[in-house]
């Protein structure tokens, strides 16, 4: 039974009978990516209400379907948002999918986002040291818990979508490719503790391309114009000391794809520290295209 405990955390837990007990809704800012659907569709089956306000242009409008009440944020609002969770009864929420942070960077992106003054204080006025990742979602979870809102991890309810260690494919690595998982893996990590990003794509013990802000998927994109689509190894690991409330790595089906195109052959991820979505579907996805997926929960000791 998922429930919100007097605190406010949420969380499963069995009971004796069939009938859900909710104390509260759990408020969600869902962005692109499968991983909002997944987490309304888990809370809908643990009785848990969620209230949803998805990114327009970003978030599924699958989502309208799912959460018993949803909004679409049409603006940069951060005041919209906060309001519409109080008047909700939200005391915890989460951040769901991914924010395509590069539209932050386009011209007249003022014009575009319309924010509202809250937002345009938020960004401008607070206390800063950078504009990376982690400032960035770190000040907007200050910003809530401001208004008696405590940011949670969708994961307290999806933990099933940690990935396992272990090969997940048919294919094993080549031990050429295994060299290339632990160089990438070394190099990956560093990236996160910048907060630059998550994923190294590699190949001969050569780097090919480094994640930043256009995401995993533009990255993989490039490292396959640069060596012709000819095979390459993706490295995909958590930051140290991940804060599981925010960029989760999280790789699925749409990952798979990419890597097809672009002429990859192994995807190597941190077990019990990424998300996997649609589990079988993307095994059998990358069985199908001769893809290895491998987890590990610390890099591999080349052959």
């Amino acid at each position: 039974m998922a429930v919100l405990s007097r605190d406010g955390r949420f969380g499963l837990r069995l009971a004796s009978t069939s009938t859900f007990e909710v104390t509260a809704p759990i408020g969600m800012l869902a962005c692109a990516g499968r991983f909002p659907v997944v987490f309304a569709k888990k809370a809908h089956e643990c009785g848990l209400p969620v209230v949803g306000i998805g990114v327009l242009g970003m978030a599924s409008p699958e989502l309208e379907q799912l959460c018993p009440e949803f909004h679409w944020l049409r603006r940069a609002s951060l005041g919209y948002v906060i309001r519409t969770f109080r008047r909700a009864g939200v005391t915890r929420w989460t951040m769901a999918g991914k924010f395509h942070k590069h539209t932050l960077y386009q011209p007249w992106r003022w014009f575009q986002f319309v924010p509202d003054w809250r937002a345009i204080r938020f960004y401008f006025f607070r206390k800063r040291l950078a504009n990376n990742d982690d400032a960035l979602l770190l000040g907007l979870i200050d910003e809530f818990r401001a208004e008696g809102m405590e940011c949670v991890s969708a994961l307290d309810l999806l933990p099933e979508l940690l990935v396992r260690e272990g090969i997940l494919t048919r294919r094993q690595p080549t031990a050429s490719e295994l060299a290339d998982i632990a160089m990438g893996w070394k190099i990956a990590r560093e990236m996160g503790r910048l907060d630059i990003g998550q994923s190294v794509m590699v190949r001969e013990r050569a780097v090919l391309a480094v994640e930043a802000i256009e995401g995993t998927d533009r990255a993989i994109e490039r490292a396959g114009e640069l060596c012709s689509r000819t095979g390459f190894v993706v490295v995909k690991v958590a930051k140290p000391e991940q804060d599981r409330r925010f960029d989760v790595p999280t790789v699925g089906k749409q990952t798979i794809e990419t890597m097809h195109k672009a002429g990859a052959r192994v995807l190597a991820i941190e077990a019990g520290e990424t998300i996997l979505l649609d589990e079988s579907e993307t095994l059998a996805l990358a069985n199908r295209y001769g893809i290895t997926i491998a987890a590990f929960k610390f890099p591999p000791t080349p052959l």
